[in-house]
């Protein structure tokens, strides 16, 4: 329940916060709160996850994609994710949930999203996700141009992103 007043704030809050363009970093400030944490007492890994959709959520409201993913009746899909852990967020301590497009290909579009307290990287994840719609995904240019009138040149892509690939290519094969 608790995530839905941060959704319902966060969607109230994104109208009277600056617009995003496509490469522009979203900075969320947050704090840990008691039904965030697993037995250790400290943020919960699934948390870090669910968080990172609100981060998502923002850089869309306010780069203009969530209005046309509602017009358009295409659905935002996450296909991957990876989270690397470094340190703990512990009760009340504030943070901030940093997100930023980091590329994108034909079809995917790959997001990168930090968890930062005073100045230091906490987590960091990376996601990959399309948009869906009826006859299948809707590609990054056509997204673009929908949303901010042209497709910008996407930047290069990360050696991260290329390891990641090849990894989930390997894992292909497990099915």
């Amino acid at each position: 329940m608790n995530l839905y007043f941060r959704l319902l704030w966060l969607s109230l809050m994104a109208r009277f916060r600056p617009r995003l363009g496509a490469l522009d970093e979203s900075v969320l400030r947050m704090r840990v709160w008691p039904f965030d944490l697993d037995l250790n007492r400290h943020m919960n890994n699934g948390r870090f996850l669910t968080l990172m959709d609100l981060g998502r959520i923002d850089l869309m409201l306010r780069s203009g994609l969530g209005r046309v993913v509602v017009r358009e009746r295409w659905m935002p899909v996450i296909a991957s994710s990876m989270v690397r852990w470094r340190r703990s967020l512990l009760p009340f301590q504030r943070f901030e949930l940093r997100s930023r497009m980091l590329c994108w290909d034909d079809k995917w579009f790959y997001v990168e999203q930090r968890f930062v307290r005073d100045g230091r990287t906490v987590a960091i994840g990376l996601v990959k996700g399309v948009i869906r719609c009826r006859g299948g995904h809707v590609p990054p240019a056509e997204v673009f141009a929908q949303v901010l009138g042209q497709a910008p040149e996407a930047p290069p892509v990360p050696a991260a992103i290329e390891d990641w690939r090849a990894f989930e290519g390997h894992l292909s094969g497990l099915d």
